[in-house]
């Protein structure tokens, strides 16, 4: 009977060891948007590795840029126990059902690079009002005169606006002044470049390619301008992008883009994991190291964490390569004679 006794009590410790064991661990869900962009994986490998620090698993779905494949998708991630949320909106609008979903369930969620306008999930992102002011400074400094075009982010993303914005800001002086016309402006659906170099052709032929400079919102959309430039032999006119995409630094390199405002996607998917796992553990939003309040143009205040932006031009590109972001063969493949490290 003792035997029994004991036998029974082992199993008891060793079944409460292992449910114990298992609500220790933590499992971050991250519903992507899409993944055409090339500097997503480089944000999953970020977060991934600071989960893994942490002890926490990982696990994601891919929404193929459809907005109601999003909410199946964090309907899911819910459904299989997720302690946090971290949610790359492919719908700021359309979004707003999985936030509830996971309210419902008391799972806090993370508002990854893009505004959920809603005060139940903590925005992270860059400061995107800064990078179209970095974008445009940078162009106007290549092209203080001429036509503009404005090639913008995808009509569903607030990004898309906040970068307008700051674009805006930067160039209004020089409209004001006649200096410069925006002669072409358009929202590239889905940020998708091919969508972007489109709507630059039908922007050049309207205008019997009289086009000084294209401040375009991303370096996917510069790729689609860049390429729309070069069918008509218009390759080096100033062309703006953002996110530090290889293929964008290394046509700064080349000089067929002026400028990349290199957004390190290592750092903020590593804050990324850092904040999910905080606010699983039960901390506030306003605990988060380097939070703040903060108000969307939409008048919702949210808790908000913006990490700095630093526009990558021929000038600094040693900046990239220095911070092992590109290798040097990458970034001056096909350039001859041109700025650092390239020469």
């Amino acid at each position: 009977m003792r035997f029994a006794l004991w036998t029974a009590a082992a199993l008891s410790t060793g079944l409460m060891a292992t449910t114990a064991l298992a609500q220790d661990g933590m499992t971050v869900g991250v519903s992507w948007s899409n993944f055409q962009e090339e500097r997503w994986k480089t944000d999953e490998a970020a977060i991934k590795a600071a989960l893994e620090a942490a002890g926490a698993e990982y696990i994601s779905s891919d929404a193929q840029s459809s907005s109601s494949k999003q909410i199946s998708d964090v309907e899911s991630l819910i459904a299989q126990g997720v302690d946090a949320l971290i949610i790359l909106a492919q719908d700021a609008q359309a979004i707003g059902p999985a936030v509830q979903a996971a309210a419902d369930e008391g799972i806090p969620v993370v508002g990854y690079d893009r505004l959920i306008e809603d005060p139940r999930a903590f925005y992270l992102t860059f400061d995107n009002v800064e990078v179209g002011r970095m974008q445009a400074r940078a162009v106007l400094e290549a092209a203080p005169e001429g036509n503009y075009v404005m090639i913008k982010g995808s009509p569903t993303d607030p990004n898309a606006d906040f970068l307008r914005g700051g674009q805006q800001e930067v160039l209004q002086e020089a409209i004001d002044s006649g200096a410069i016309t925006i002669v072409g402006e358009a929202y590239t659906d889905g940020w998708l470049p091919a969508n972007a170099q489109r709507n630059m052709e039908q922007i050049l032929t309207a205008n019997d390619n009289n086009v000084d400079a294209v401040v375009a919102s991303n370096d996917g959309t510069a790729g689609g301008a860049v390429a729309a430039l070069t069918a008509q032999g218009m390759e080096g006119i100033p062309v703006s992008g953002q996110d530090g995409d290889h293929a964008a630094l290394n046509r700064v390199a080349k000089g067929t883009q002026t400028v990349s405002v290199w957004k390190d996607a290592r750092e903020l998917g590593k804050r990324a994991g850092e904040i999910a796992v905080e606010l699983a553990g039960g901390a506030e939003m306003s605990a988060v190291e380097g939070a703040q309040e903060w108000t969307s143009p939409g008048g919702t205040t949210l808790w908000a964490q913006f990490l700095a932006p630093v526009p990558v031009t021929a000038d600094n590109l040693t900046v990239v390569t220095d911070a092992g972001w590109i290798e040097v063969d990458a970034l001056c493949q096909g350039v001859s004679g041109g700025p650092a490290p390239c020469n």
